[in-house]
């Protein structure tokens, strides 16, 4: 038996059990792997301080006669990204692109899209396992004459690229880096595909301009919202809390500084000299004794003495929040609604871990209709003018549910929606507070869409595949107090809404009438009154008793520029289709557009 052991290779083991890493399915496959190499691509960019072009291109692969099926037949596809980032040098292409657990993020604590480096290679690794087929890269430094062309494969026995050819080539992009894979999977519209991955990247990452074209030859382009690029995280040290004994054992047989002291205070964050000397008096330990040289009881003892003592919390410039203004822009240029707000809450911790939590909503349908349209279909279709609140439907229809979109990071959530802490903190806020309908423990009720971002230099994924975030009490306590923000201020909105609504339905009740009273006034006077100057008049009390240009101005009747103090931060559309209240101005433009 003994004989038979033998060492198992990480590229073995996820090629039996490729599900772990979002290859469970070949619909699943397809985005994936286009989720994986658009991730790798922002992030080139931010770092290297470029804003994103990236063009996503998916062909059916052509059969052994050289026909193509049709996209709802097909079964294998060509995937092709490319970007305008700094490109990658070509002694890095092989393991970037054909090695798992290669990269540069997993051991530095700052905010970025990839964790594990196993992404874009098990993707390679996919296509290569369900077609034969290598994958091919070209990619192009600023400061080279001509580009590098790789076709790569990984030897799975050994977690190592294979190169089958090697190349260099002249290409029309000044720097950055296209990768083709040819992998077996599925292609459809519609929820969780690749057309909705893109178009929530888009709003996550309004700063980036994306060029989609779909199996089908259609061009679908998500253009910029804002022309600046998020602040750069900057790494931190790991926090004192954040480390389980077994890892600071490690660190401690690892550093490179030589004492107690030094090493408390270099090798983690908030860690000052005179806190290093408070630690090591609670430990027992002299600060000025050589670390390496400690048994593992002094560390022990150290270790407890650092959960009992009180730090400040971690530094929060390791993350990169997506901001107000950007999730607003991000959610008009790709949402239609009448109604958009956000808001971005303090940096919190969890397990020593910074993070923050980041909302947006969009309400309203947004399709051009006024409130006085809206109104007049109600009574024509043979409304009874009772009062609804604003997510209340007719019993007679179907009822739309809130749509909600989870981002870690900037990158959207597809799968795994009931599993995961952000989602579970939607159903268990209480929207009837809110004015907006809620069956128990469902979804709100109403064309709406909730925007939940998580950003952290470590997202507690449930799994592999980054599908869902792990329920830690603080997280979810965080996701909570942020919808109760935007919550309030949609309430107020709504609230002023309907008063104004039932105003204007009783100026349309009165409207209805004054034909008639006209009429008999002036038949009672024999016909001596004006009777169009009488109707006039009588227009002119209905809408004053009716709250005059104030209903008028609630209900966006009125062209305003601003908006209301109780309602500062939150963009409204008005009837005539421009956007009131704070956003960027190439944001703007793109709605008008849409």
């Amino acid at each position: 038996m003994a004989a038979q052991h033998r060492e198992i290779s990480v590229s073995e083991f996820f090629a039996k059990n490729r599900h772990l890493l979002g290859f469970d399915s070949p619909r699943k496959a397809l985005l994936t792997t286009v989720k994986e190499a658009v991730d790798n691509s922002l992030d080139a960019c931010e770092e290297a301080g470029i804003l994103p072009d990236i063009t996503v291109k998916i062909e059916v692969a052509p059969g052994p006669d050289g026909t193509r099926p049709a996209p709802s037949q097909a079964d294998r596809f060509i995937v092709m990204v490319r970007d305008n980032g700094p490109g990658i040098p070509a002694s890095k292409i092989g393991n970037v692109f054909a090695k798992l657990l290669y990269g540069s993020k997993f051991h530095r604590l700052k905010m970025s899209r990839g964790q594990q480096g196993i992404g874009i290679s098990a993707a390679a690794m996919y296509g290569q396992i369900t077609t034969g087929r290598p994958c091919r890269v070209i990619s192009k430094v600023a400061d080279e004459p001509r580009a590098h062309l790789f076709e790569l494969s990984i030897d799975t026995a050994k977690n190592q690229p294979v190169v089958h050819e090697k190349q260099q080539i002249d290409w029309d992009q000044p720097h950055g880096t296209e990768v083709v894979i040819e992998l077996v999977g599925r292609y459809m519209r519609g929820r969780q595909s690749v057309d909705e991955y893109l178009e929530y990247t888009a709003i996550a990452n309004p700063h980036a301009r994306i060029v989609y074209v779909t199996p089908t030859g259609e061009t679908r382009e998500f253009p910029r919202g804002v022309e600046e690029l998020p602040a750069p995280p900057r790494e931190i040290k790991p926090h004192p809390l954040g480390i389980e004994l077994g890892m600071f054992l490690k660190m401690a047989r690892d550093t490179s500084t030589r004492t107690v002291s030094s090493f408390l205070t270099n090798d983690f964050c908030r860690v000052s000299s005179r806190l290093a000397a408070q630690i090591c008096e609670k430990a027992g330990v002299n600060p000025n004794a050589r670390i390496r040289k400690l048994k593992n009881e002094q560390l022990e003892s150290l270790y407890r003495a650092i959960q009992s003592t009180k730090f400040m919390a971690p530094p929060t410039d390791c993350l990169s929040p997506i901001g107000e203004e950007a999730l607003k822009a991000g959610l008009v240029k790709t949402v239609p609604a009448d109604f958009y707000v956000a808001t971005t809450r303090p940096p919190a911790v969890y397990r020593g871990n910074p993070f923050q939590i980041e909302v947006a909503i969009a309400y309203g349908t947004g399709d051009g209709k006024s409130s006085l349209q809206r109104v007049a279909e109600e009574l024509e279709s043979g409304g009874n003018g009772e009062a609804k609140a604003e997510g209340e439907h007719k019993d007679d229809g179907p009822t739309e549910l809130a749509r909600v979109i989870r981002l870690a990071n900037r990158v959207p959530l597809v799968y795994q929606q009931s599993a995961c802490a952000t989602f579970k903190a939607v159903l268990h806020t209480n929207w009837r507070n809110y004015g907006i309908a809620q069956s128990k423990g469902a979804l709100p009720q109403g064309p709406m869409t909730i925007l939940i971002h998580m950003a952290s230099v470590w997202v507690p994924f449930t799994n592999e595949a980054k599908e869902a975030i792990a329920e830690y009490d603080e997280i979810v306590r965080e996701v909570r107090r942020a919808l109760q923000e935007c919550g309030r201020k949609l309430a107020v909105w709504i609230r002023k809404r309907q008063q104004a609504k039932n105003e204007l339905q009783r100026r349309f009740t009165f409207a209805r009438y004054i034909e008639e009273v006209a009429a008999a006034c002036c038949r009672l006077k024999d016909g001596r009154i004006n009777q169009e100057r009488l109707k006039r008049q009588l227009l002119q009390i209905a809408e004053r008793i009716t709250g005059g240009e104030e209903t008028d101005r609630i209900l966006n009747r009125a062209t305003k520029t601003g908006v209301d103090e109780d309602l500062a931060g939150a963009v409204v559309r008005t009837d005539d289709g421009e956007l009131a209240g704070d956003l960027p101005e190439l944001a703007r433009q793109v709605a008008a557009k849409a």
